[in-house]
C-alpha cells in the first residue's frame, strides 16, 4: 500500500468514525436545546419496554452541511458538552396508548406500559416521543421497539464482551480503529459469531426469525458504535442493553449493583415473554456462568441450553463452571463451555435448534479467520 493510498483509506476511516460519535445529537440539526435519545426497546402483543435519556445540548455550527468534516467535528464536541435534564417529563404514544414517565438524577428513563391496540404483523414498531415538561415541542422523535413474530420459537439473550466483541467493548477508540481502519473482518468479533448468530436466528426451520437480546457493560455513550459493529458484521438486528451508568433507584429494572444488573434484565425478558423459551450466551471471564444457573434454577422449564465461551485459561474456573454444568444437567438443561463457536454450533445443531447445514457456515468463518490470522 503506498502512502497516498494509505494515507486517503485512514482518512476515510476517520470521517466515517467521527460521524458515528457524533450522530447521537444530528437529530437536531445543530439548533440545540431539549433532545431526546431513545433507544431500541422490546415488545410482546401487550407490553412494551423501552430506554432513554433526556439532554439539553448546546447549539452550534447549524448552517454547515451535514457532509462537511466540519459539521461532524462540531457536533462531537456538541455531544461532549450536552447535559443530562433532571425531572423531565416525557410523553410516550403509541397508537392509542398513551403514558408518561420522569427522568431520573442521570436524565434517564424507562417506559414500561401495557398496550390496549396489539402491534401489527411486523418486527419494528414505531413510538412517538415527546417532552411535556419543560415542553419542547422541537424535542419530539421516533422511538424503536421489537416484537417477535408468532412462528418465533425461541429467543436468545447473548452478553456482548468477551462473548461477541473481543475485551476493550469500552474503550472507544480501539473499537472505532479496528471497526473504521482496519475493516469488519478485523479482530474485533469473534470467528464465527455472524454464522451462529444469523442461524440461532433462522432456526432449525430457516425461517423462524428467533429473536436476540443483547446486553452489556459498557456505557451507554458506546451504544451507537455497538450498532454500527453489529451492522457490518451481519450480526442479526436486535434490542441492545446498556447495564452501565443507569441511574434509576435500587429495586428497579436495573440497580446500579453490578452483579445485579444482568440477573435483572434477563428477568424482565422472560417476564415480557411468558410463554417463550431461551437459550443464554456468555463468556467464563465474569459471572455469566453463575448469573446464568441462577435463572436456570428459577426457571428450569424456560431454558433451553447455556453456551459459555472459555476465555478464562484457569483449571480453577474450568473446575468451577463444570461443577455448574454438573448441576444443570440435573434439571434437565445443558450448559456448555465452548472454546469457539463452532462447538456451540455443533451441539446447538445437535438439539434442534440450528440447521445442520449452519454448522458448516460457522466453520467456513472460523477457517477464513485462521488464514488471516485471527
Amino acid at each position: 500500500m503506498s502512502f497516498r493510498s494509505g494515507f486517503y483509506r485512514y482518512a476515510q476511516a476517520f470521517r466515517r468514525g467521527l460521524h458515528i460519535l457524533a450522530a447521537p445529537v444530528k437529530g437536531d440539526s445543530g439548533r440545540g436545546g431539549l433532545f431526546i435519545q431513545a433507544y431500541r426497546g422490546y415488545g410482546s402483543p401487550n407490553r412494551l419496554f423501552l430506554m432513554g435519556q433526556v439532554f439539553r445540548q448546546p447549539a452550534f455550527g447549524a448552517s454547515w452541511r451535514e457532509d462537511l468534516l466540519r459539521r461532524d467535528l462540531i457536533d462531537l464536541v456538541r455531544r461532549l458538552l450536552r447535559k443530562p435534564i433532571v425531572g423531565a417529563r416525557v410523553r410516550i404514544r403509541y397508537k392509542d396508548t398513551n403514558t408518561f414517565v420522569h427522568t431520573d438524577r442521570h436524565g434517564f428513563f424507562r417506559v414500561d406500559m401495557e398496550l390496549r391496540t396489539m402491534p401489527s404483523e411486523v418486527s419494528w414498531h414505531e413510538m412517538q416521543l415527546s417532552l411535556d415538561s419543560p415542553a419542547d415541542e422541537r424535542a419530539a422523535t421516533i422511538g424503536e421497539f421489537y416484537t417477535p413474530q408468532p412462528r418465533a420459537r425461541f429467543g436468545v439473550i447473548s452478553d456482548i464482551d468477551d462473548t461477541v466483541v473481543y475485551t476493550g467493548v469500552a474503550n472507544t477508540v480501539m473499537m472505532m480503529w479496528r471497526l473504521f481502519a482496519q475493516g469488519a473482518e478485523s479482530r474485533m468479533v469473534f470467528p464465527g459469531v455472524p454464522a451462529l448468530y444469523q442461524a440461532f436466528h433462522a432456526g432449525r426451520d430457516q425461517g423462524e426469525g428467533n429473536p436476540l437480546f443483547y446486553v452489556s457493560r459498557a456505557p451507554w455513550s458506546i451504544y451507537h458504535v455497538l450498532a454500527e459493529v453489529f451492522r457490518r458484521n451481519r450480526i442479526p438486528h436486535g434490542p441492545i442493553l446498556i447495564l452501565r451508568e443507569w441511574g434509576m433507584k435500587r429495586g428497579s429494572l436495573l440497580p446500579r449493583r453490578a452483579k445485579d444488573h444482568k440477573r435483572d434484565a434477563i428477568r424482565h425478558i422472560l417476564g415480557m415473554y411468558p410463554d417463550m423459551r431461551f437459550v443464554l450466551v456468555g463468556d467464563s471471564g465474569q459471572r455469566d456462568p453463575e448469573v446464568y444457573s441462577r435463572i436456570l434454577r428459577e426457571h428450569p422449564d424456560r431454558i433451553l441450553g447455556i453456551y459459555i465461551r472459555d476465555v478464562s485459561n484457569t483449571p480453577e474456573r474450568s473446575e468451577a463452571i463444570d461443577r455448574l454444568a454438573l448441576e444443570a444437567r440435573e434439571v434437565g438443561c445443558d450448559l456448555i463451555l465452548a472454546a469457539d463457536n463452532l462447538e456451540m454450533a455443533k451441539h446447538a445443531a445437535s438439539e434442534g435448534l440450528i440447521a445442520d447445514r449452519a454448522v458448516a457456515a460457522v466453520r467456513e468463518e472460523l477457517r477464513r479467520a485462521a488464514q488471516r490470522g485471527d
